[in-house]
């Protein structure tokens, strides 16, 4: 049975996500991408669950990885609270905080640009995944090179090092966590690296209010 017709009956039967991808399950196929919950607004809770994320940055973002909220920390750390819109992938390729720290950055972008693939190819049909590496392509020869590579990686617990410019070189441990009610957001929360004196870096970021969200 094709997906289409699972589709066609989901739709007649009116099934929820959940009820959509077990359909898909009893008739031995993978379960396309939930459609999750229309629109970008990031809602009271959210917020105020990574405003309550002190231990260091918090951001959440859509499936094309760009930020839709993040805590004050997550402002001052990775720049993005000047009001422009801001892309993961984007700004680890171009933010002269990433490329500060040549050998790690290095090291991190293949999985990085696998990562990135890996979410692409769970929606195929959606161009806005291509127009954003083609876009990116374009600018940094760097990322062209490891997107020809078409390496497809889950993304793993990673080291998240960038070297800021009041304050010096952080490094995080970062933990991706899929949002229930929008299965296609990550809450994506930043813990400073154990060894390393990033914890108490980040107390030298002026004007720090904890309370203060996107």
């Amino acid at each position: 049975m094709s997906g289409e017709v699972l589709d066609a009956v989901a739709g007649v039967l009116r099934l929820s996500d959940p009820e959509r991808a077990h359909l898909y399950l009893l008739a031995g196929l993978n379960p396309p991408p939930a459609s999750g919950t229309s629109g970008t607004e990031v809602t009271p809770e959210i917020r105020q669950l990574i405003d309550g994320w002190e231990r260091g940055p918090a951001v959440v973002r859509d499936r094309y990885w760009n930020i839709l909220a993040f805590n004050v920390i997550a402002g001052r750390v990775f720049g993005c609270e000047d009001g422009e819109p801001h892309n993961c992938l984007v700004t680890f390729f171009t933010s002269p905080r990433y490329r500060g720290l040549p050998e790690l950055w290095e090291a991190a972008a293949p999985g990085v640009v696998a990562a990135y693939r890996a979410d692409a190819a769970l929606a195929p049909h959606d161009g806005e995944f291509h127009r954003v590496a083609r876009e990116l392509a374009a600018a940094e020869p760097e990322f062209a090179r490891l997107w020809e590579r078409h390496e497809v990686g889950a993304p793993l617990q990673a080291v998240n090092a960038l070297r800021h410019p009041e304050v010096g070189k952080l490094y995080f441990d970062a933990t991706t966590l899929t949002i229930a009610d929008h299965p296609n957001w990550s809450l994506v929360l930043y813990n400073p690296r154990l060894g390393s004196d990033t914890a108490e870096r980040l107390t030298r970021l002026p004007r720090l209010r904890l309370t203060e969200s996107a």
